[in-house]
């Protein structure tokens, strides 16, 4: 099933999506976008503590996804089994469950919508268009995608947790 829908994504491809899902997917590169607004969040004091929390998801994120689950499970991206699929991004080298990706965007989207729901609305709108681009380049299957929202979620949660966890009663302050 993972396989019918990628090559269902394939018949999409126009001069018009395919630079601007290369674009989108580009943004989640190494996380970089969700770093500098990270970055930006930890500098402007109304949401210092939104940052604060950004951080500690996507570095929860970076263990579970790049250094337990990636290396555990070992998948095979869909561009290295079926090669006959023109890539327009450079094969990535690493293993394809779960996306990288798609957790990332999550933990840091999900994480901005629950501390400030504007801005996170537009967050999460990002979120869903990086990870549709990584299915639409061919780079991931729909489970690596689907996984990797959940465990964005995942690390939203506990990095929530784990913030009001260190955090003192107002009482105690």
């Amino acid at each position: 099933m993972d396989f019918s829908i990628l090559y269902a994504l394939q018949h999409l491809h126009n001069a018009v999506l395919d630079p601007l899902m290369v674009g989108i997917s580009s943004l989640g590169n190494a996380g970089w976008i969700w770093i500098a607004l990270t970055a930006v969040f930890l500098i402007l004091p109304k949401y210092r503590k939104c940052g604060i929390r950004m951080a500690i998801a996507l570095i929860l994120d970076l263990i579970l996804c790049n250094l337990v689950l990636k290396p555990l499970v070992a998948r095979p991206r869909p561009c290295w089994i079926d090669e006959q699929i023109k890539l327009l991004v450079a094969a990535p080298r690493d293993y394809s469950f779960p996306s990288g990706h798609s957790a990332a965007s999550f933990a840091a989207a999900v994480t901005v919508f629950a501390m400030h729901k504007k801005e996170g609305i537009a967050a999460l709108v990002l979120a869903c268009l990086i990870a549709f681009s990584r299915l639409y380049l061919f780079v991931h299957f729909p489970t690596d995608v689907l996984a990797g929202i959940v465990i964005g979620f995942i690390c939203a949660f506990l990095a929530g947790r784990m913030q009001n966890g260190l955090s003192l009663p107002a009482r105690d302050r």
